[in-house]
């Protein structure tokens, strides 16, 4: 291949790399963005002010996205009952469980509480001991989170409980909740003797994304930069073996003087001796018979 081919070839190859990196960065710069957005999210709702449910939520509608994790007041009463579990939460490097109990407003819409975590039994994966939710009348606290998504692997969950939170799941052995959002418990009056653990606040951390994007560009500029190096070391090597060629072609010019002078004719007994390797009692006789010649 030519040389200006192969080159061109290397650049082709830089540019493509390059749009590649540029891509996936552009990927992670959009990540970091979203993560942000999330930690904000957090930052200015989940210490907000409790409001009525029905100022965020109205009966039968969808979260709003700007609407997670705004705490809420709620009173009426648990439907003991009903409650399930919600399995394979992963709490503390444990696969524990969390208590789902549907919650019965006074105007009678029925939202679903998720009252905390649940450690696995001594002997036995299902916990030791499920805490009642406090019976009568109770005003519940608590920050709302849409729904979680049905398993896409088709797992299920023995009755009493489910794999996901997800609302329709759940509504399939409670009855009818609302389908737009559950409440994450903060507290409950009266406060109960035992209750669950709180479920873990979600994380701050950023993710690693920023990070990720500038690496991608980084490895751009060292796709070119490569490109560059094998570029100019050919041409390096191009000149050296050129400059190589042209001292063994070059004629050798004799001084004046030696050029006139006839060439010495090669004595080939001289020529013998003097590619004789080291020398032994042998060979010394066998120069003196040459030189008897």
């Amino acid at each position: 291949m030519p040389t200006g081919a192969r080159w061109a070839m290397y650049v082709g190859i830089a540019i493509l790399f390059a749009i590649a990196c540029a891509y996936l960065s552009n990927w992670q710069f959009s990540r970091n963005a979203e993560r942000s957005e999330q930690l904000q999210l957090v930052t200015d709702n989940y210490d907000a002010t409790p409001v009525a449910l029905g100022d965020l939520l109205a009966p039968g509608a969808d979260l709003a996205p700007s609407d997670e994790w705004r705490p809420v007041r709620l009173e009426g009463q648990y439907l003991a009952d009903e409650q399930l579990l919600v399995r394979n939460r992963a709490h503390n490097g444990s696969a524990a469980y969390e208590q789902l109990v549907p919650f019965r407003l006074t105007d009678g819409r029925v939202f679903l509480i998720d009252r905390g975590w649940l450690p696995p039994g001594n002997s036995q994966s299902l916990p030791d001991e499920i805490p009642a939710p406090p019976a009568g009348t109770v005003t519940v606290e608590a920050r709302l989170r849409p729904g979680e998504a049905a398993p896409t692997s088709g797992r299920t969950a023995e009755a009493g409980q489910v794999p996901t939170i997800n609302l329709g799941l759940v509504a399939e052995q409670t009855g009818p909740i609302e389908p737009g959002a559950y409440g994450l418990l903060m507290s409950e009056d009266p406060a109960p003797t035992d209750a669950p653990l709180p479920v873990d606040p979600p994380s701050d951390d950023p993710g690693p994304y920023l990070s990720y994007a500038i690496q991608w560009i980084l490895f751009a500029l060292m796709g070119f930069g490569f490109i560059t190096y094998v570029i100019v070391s050919e041409r390096k090597l191009r000149r050296e073996e050129a400059d190589d060629d042209d001292d063994e072609l070059a004629p050798v010019a004799l001084p004046a003087s030696e050029s006139a002078e006839p060439r010495r004719r090669v004595d080939p007994v001289a020529l013998h001796r003097a590619r004789k390797r080291p020398k032994d009692r042998d060979a010394d006789d066998e120069d003196a018979l040459l030189d008897a010649r």
